[in-house]
């Protein structure tokens, strides 16, 4: 029984370049979505969770570097950036924000395909992605959506407090270190701010716990870090 081909979304405005990949990965044993859009490639990368996602960075709705940023918040699928931005900023942008890999137009074919055979390597030695979707008792989170509900009543939490949930719904059931949360949320510079991440996460609680007093879901880890209830 042959293996299962590999998906790739395309998230690309440009059709000359859609219609190429079009061309070039099937034979060699891709099966292709395509997207215009970023806000459509997010849908079809959660909808179809591929083995990889192709993006370009200059896309009519969103910049793909936000794209990358918000597929990050729910999945660890490898994005190869595909852009004519050559400036070692961009680059760097699109890496820091969690793209795999990063190659400039115009490209060849050969390469293009080298690239994604790596990044299905170092896939496969990581892992799968993860699911977009999470729900504990009355608490429900989609990360594709960024939508937060309590018992079906939609909850508004400020973007830091979003960036909290959405780390520790990444790695639910997990304790995540007060450094972990400060770095990943803030950034490297505050990672030794630990009164300005018990403000926020104290915020977080009054928003979704019934009794932030005796939390149900956002568990601390005294002296370590909170974990994220998982069942």
């Amino acid at each position: 029984m042959s293996a299962p081909r590999p998906s790739v979304v395309v998230v690309e405005d440009d059709p000359q370049i859609r219609r190429f990949l079009r061309t070039v990965l099937p034979p060699e044993g891709f099966d292709v979505h395509e997207a215009e859009t970023g806000e459509r490639g997010l849908v079809e990368a959660a909808t179809r969770k591929p083995e990889l996602v192709i993006l370009d960075l200059g896309l009519p709705d969103l910049d793909g570097v936000e794209v990358v940023r918000r597929l990050r918040e729910w999945s660890t699928v490898p994005v190869i950036v595909l852009s004519a931005r050559t400036r070692e900023q961009d680059k760097i942008a699109a890496l820091d924000a969690g793209a795999d890999d990063y190659l400039t137009k115009p490209f060849g074919a050969g390469e293009l395909l080298a690239r994604l055979r790596v990044a299905l390597r170092h896939a496969a030695s990581r892992g799968a992605p993860g699911e977009p979707a999470f729900r504990v008792g009355e608490l429900a989170v989609d990360l594709v959506a960024r939508r937060v509900q309590l018992a079906g009543v939609e909850v508004h939490l400020t973007p830091i407090e979003y960036r909290l949930l959405a780390m520790l719904v990444r790695h639910a059931g997990l304790v995540v270190t007060h450094r972990q949360l400060l770095r990943d949320v803030w950034g490297p510079a505050y990672v030794e701010h630990t009164h300005t991440l018990r403000v926020h996460m104290a915020s977080l609680r009054r928003k979704i716990e019934r009794e932030p007093a005796q939390p149900r879901y956002l568990l601390t880890e005294l002296g370590v870090g909170y974990r994220l209830a998982a069942e």
